[in-house]
């Protein structure tokens, strides 16, 4: 049914910002342009709500700066109301000016008739012509959500919160402070991807990326609809009917706190031939809601119900993939999900806590603690150690964001806090070979490179293939679970080989930084003990 032109008018004025229209069959792809009008009323609109948003971060500075210079006084108030109306008055002008170019421009009103055609009416034709559009997300339909398959919701293991974030009245304004900290800057501090500077700066190239994933390699993109209510964005890459056997492994992707599917590390695994299916954080791009655990637990679930029960792969086919802060959901996921074919995670760390003390005031040590454990508690390694299946961990050995400690000359690896995940993890499934015995050496492994590890690996004569059999031994003949209690009955020599052996196992080094992408060559299934090709250190 056409548009009156009251309507088209209407939805000029509420319809979303149109960004490319994608390559198909019919045509090449063309970027929207927008005329002039359109563009200065939303150049108006876009930072107007940038200064809000910005302003909201840094509330308590601002508000004590507006204290200290009076306006907190009824001439003060007047004058703010003043300034907040005409502000109002300015967006609401660019507002209107905005549709009024909407509609005079006739690629937007193709576009309008698509959209409004396809949310009247969700068919697979309607769904198919929008989507050579893209477009701000929020307008997007939802293509999947979760009960839609009529699956019962299970009960998710939870980490269980510290007594320390207990509520009683003499915690009460601790609490208040953390609250406030937490929802103002805290947060976007933790994950500045959420926030509208983020946003803004990568909108084009985040467009431009993502108009190659679909167009180049065939990228579908879903709007999932969480338990909660959130709207989260995907990618997904079907690369099964390719004949690469990488194909058939769904490779699940979660990103850094300033990372995106559209140029985070999905790119790693598409390399490497395996389908891909991406996502991003709630107040990611075109995700909504904010990066808080739960809602970032909510996300990812809806993620892998969504790959399970609409995309088709069963748990033993499906990898998660993470990278930096992306190892909190992908740990969770972990610990849910028991029968993942195995999980990779880069540049990842075991607690934020540490790395959240680093970064602040020595005094306010406990204020960060008492904070974090309250609202952002991500403990990865809690949750990782809950799960069997094969993990492997990269560390970047010049990693500047995960290690507590630098000088001039760099980065310290001893502080790097990959170490002490691996070391807990260790810890967790091997208890009888990393004790008081092997912890220090251990700890000397970790603050070396390749080349001083290797004096260590020959000074302790480790025997690869030794090692390999004992493990399997004891398996065969006592239990395949974790915790393994191998090593009850070891010589502490023996510990230190076999302490050795499975460091080099469950972690590899990758010569970077934090943020460059890590090569497909690097991204491998991790070792197990049924892995016929096994690695050699030496």
């Amino acid at each position: 049914m056409a548009l009156t032109a009251v309507q088209k008018i209407w939805h000029c004025f509420r319809g979303p910002k149109l960004y490319r229209q994608l390559r198909n069959n019919e045509g090449q792809p063309k970027i929207y342009q927008a005329n002039f009008i359109e563009a200065t009323g939303d150049r108006f609109i876009s930072v107007i709500r940038f200064c809000m948003s910005f302003t909201y971060w840094t509330s308590p500075f601002v508000l004590g700066v507006l204290y200290r210079r009076g306006y907190f006084s009824t001439e003060g108030l007047v004058s703010i109301g003043k300034f907040m109306f005409s502000i109002g008055v300015i967006y609401t002008v660019a507002y209107i000016t905005r549709g009024v170019g909407r509609y005079n421009n006739a690629d937007y009103i193709t576009f309008l008739s698509i959209l409004t055609a396809t949310q009247r009416s969700l068919t697979q034709q309607n769904k198919r012509m929008l989507a050579r559009y893209d477009f701000e997300f929020w307008a997007w339909p939802v293509d999947w959500y979760m009960g839609e398959n009529g699956e019962v919701k299970k009960i998710h293991q939870q980490i269980p919160r510290s007594k320390q974030v207990e509520y009683s009245l003499t915690n009460l304004p601790l609490k208040i402070l953390s609250y406030a900290a937490v929802h103002t800057f805290g947060r976007r501090m933790l994950y500045p991807g959420a926030t509208a500077l983020i946003n803004s700066l990568v909108g084009p190239v985040l467009s431009q990326n993502r108009a190659s994933l679909i167009e180049e390699k065939n990228g579908q993109r879903a709007k999932l609809l969480a338990a909660d209510g959130n709207e989260i964005d995907t990618m997904f890459v079907d690369r099964r009917h390719t004949g690469n056997q990488n194909g058939k492994t769904l490779i699940v992707c979660c990103e850094g706190n300033a990372g995106f599917y559209e140029i985070g590390c999905t790119v790693t695994p598409l390399e490497g031939g395996y389908s891909v299916l991406g996502w991003n954080h709630p107040g990611f791009s075109g995700s909504t809601g904010i990066p808080m655990p739960s809602q970032e637990q909510n996300a990812v679930d809806a993620v892998m119900q969504y790959a399970i029960n609409r995309l088709g792969f069963t748990p033993d086919n499906i990898a998660v993939f993470a990278w930096s802060i992306g190892g909190y959901t992908a740990s969770w996921v972990a610990m849910n999900y028991p029968d993942l074919k195995y999980i990779v995670v880069d540049a990842t760390f075991d607690d934020v806590v540490p790395l959240a003390q680093a970064r602040m005031p020595e005094y306010f040590e406990n204020f960060v603690e008492f904070t974090v454990r309250s609202y952002l508690d991500l403990n990865i390694a809690a949750q990782l150690i809950r799960y069997s299946g094969p993990i492997l961990l990269i560390r970047r050995t010049r990693d500047e964001m995960i290690t507590t400690k630098s000088d001039p000359t760099g980065v310290k690896l001893y502080s790097n806090r990959g170490n002490y995940l691996l070391i807990k993890l260790l810890q967790f499934r091997y208890p009888h070979i990393v004790d008081d015995s092997t912890l220090a050496l251990l700890a000397d492994w970790l603050a070396r490179l390749k080349p001083q590890q290797e004096d260590l690996w020959q000074t302790h004569e480790v025997d690869e293939e030794e090692c390999l059999v004992k493990i399997r031994s004891y398996i065969q003949t006592e239990s395949d679970t974790f915790p393994c209690h191998i090593g009850e009955d070891y010589s502490e020599e023996d510990k230190k080989k076999m302490v050795l052996y499975l460091a080099s196992r469950y972690m590899i080094d990758f010569d970077s930084t934090h943020c460059n992408p890590l090569p497909a060559s690097l991204f491998k299934k991790p070792w197990s003990l049924e892995s016929e090709d096994q690695p050699k250190f030496l």
